[in-house]
């Protein structure tokens, strides 16, 4: 219930901040001049749109690294890796192999003998 509340907070919280982000405008700009005009001066004042989204942003920004160390902490409160919840099967220890007895003899095969028993020559040959 905790984690996702947290994980709710901090998907708002992004989304929030990245918005901030980009509706701030570069040191040489100001906010009504992207939006081709001069209406946003007359309510926040010529530098009061720079100082409300600063401190948006960094409030966004301290909110989403302290949801990032909340997850970090109630993610880590179950096991402590993914390798220890593998388990290792035990080594199989097989018997010693028996010594190796010594094969029968077998006569070579000689070219008087002919083919082997039970096979048949093509007819022709």
């Amino acid at each position: 219930m905790l984690y996702a509340l947290v994980v709710t907070l901090h998907i708002i919280v992004s989304i929030f901040l990245i918005l901030v982000v980009l509706l701030q405008t570069g040191k040489g700009g100001d906010l009504a001049s992207a939006f081709g005009g001069g209406g946003t001066q007359t309510v926040f004042g010529p530098r009061g749109t720079s100082n409300v989204l600063t401190k948006a942003t960094t409030t966004a920004a301290v909110l989403f690294m302290l949801t990032s160390l909340g997850l970090v902490f109630l993610t880590q409160s179950g096991s402590r890796s993914v390798i220890d919840e593998v388990s290792v099967p035990a080594p199989v220890q097989s018997a010693p192999a028996p010594p190796a007895e010594a094969a029968p003899e077998t006569s070579p095969v000689t070219p008087d003998d002919g083919p082997p028993a039970g096979s048949e020559q093509p007819p022709g040959e």
